[in-house]
């Protein structure tokens, strides 16, 4: 994967998760000197496309630093509009994994950057019926199904593939960029070696970016709904690495080129 950096454009201090701004494309990175204990906005700046990030910018358990600038998060790209797109295409998005159901394709066709391939992993369109009619409502069931439910091993695992693969940037998204898009960097984030009290904290950004009130089930996400899909990895797999290795396929090649791509 081509490595693209990025510089950190300033500091907001706040509390709960250190992370770098959204990135400038073309510089190098630096990593914030107080990062334990700062945070920053992380906003990609779009205007109509929902809680839009940049996914690195994380310490790992090891010292390391998940890089900016190369992976990003949003919400669907139906809404999204030619300074949006031409916003990713110039952070170098060459690369737009969508994670909604081929019904919400439907309703609401995804837009790409100028130059990105468009691949569509329906992680839940194979889930009971019960399950796939609260997708927007997020839940612990739904959490669990991203574990359990036909073909969900198979589209988390393909983002993971797709960013060791890609000659620019990944942005994956599902349609609020909350749950499935959650989930998503949850496993990539911890693959990578980032804590996971930062995880979960990167996780419950959604609410902050989504303006969610507590306990919205609509708009926001709740840690219980995070715990429930590791519990569940848990109880399928034996660990969450057994998940990762088991349920995802991933070889140890494979996470060794997805470290070697993100980390420095």
């Amino acid at each position: 994967m081509r490595r693209i950096r990025a510089v950190r454009t300033g500091l907001a201090v706040a509390t709960g998760v250190a992370v770098l701004l959204a990135p400038v494309v073309g510089s190098a990175v630096a990593a914030p000197p107080n990062a334990e204990t700062a945070t920053v906005e992380r906003s990609l700046g779009l205007s109509g496309v929902q809680n839009a990030r940049d996914a690195g910018g994380y310490r790992t358990t090891d010292g390391r630093w998940v890089r900016t600038g190369v992976i990003f998060r949003s919400g669907a790209l139906d809404q999204a509009t030619p300074a949006d797109l031409a916003r990713l295409s110039a952070l170098g998005v060459r690369v737009v994994d969508d994670l909604r159901t081929g019904y919400e394709r439907s309703l609401a066709p995804g837009r790409l950057p100028a130059g990105a391939t468009g691949n569509a992993y329906d992680v839940i369109g194979q889930a009971p019926p019960l399950i796939l009619a609260g997708a927007l409502f997020g839940g612990e069931g739904m959490y669990r199904a991203f574990i359990t439910a036909p073909g969900a091993n198979e589209a988390f695992a393909s983002v993971l593939r797709d960013i060791i693969a890609a000659d620019g940037g990944v942005l994956y998204h599902c349609s609020a960029g909350k749950d499935r898009t959650g989930w998503a960097s949850v496993v990539l984030l911890s693959v990578l070696g980032v804590d996971r009290a930062t995880v979960t904290a990167d996780y419950l950004l959604s609410n902050t970016y989504r303006d969610a009130a507590p306990g919205d089930p609509l708009n926001g996400v709740q840690a219980s709904w995070l715990d429930a899909a590791f519990d569940q990895a848990a109880q399928t797999y034996g660990s969450f690495d057994g998940y990762v290795r088991e349920g995802l396929g991933l070889t140890e090649a494979e996470l060794t080129a997805l470290r070697s791509a993100l980390l420095s």
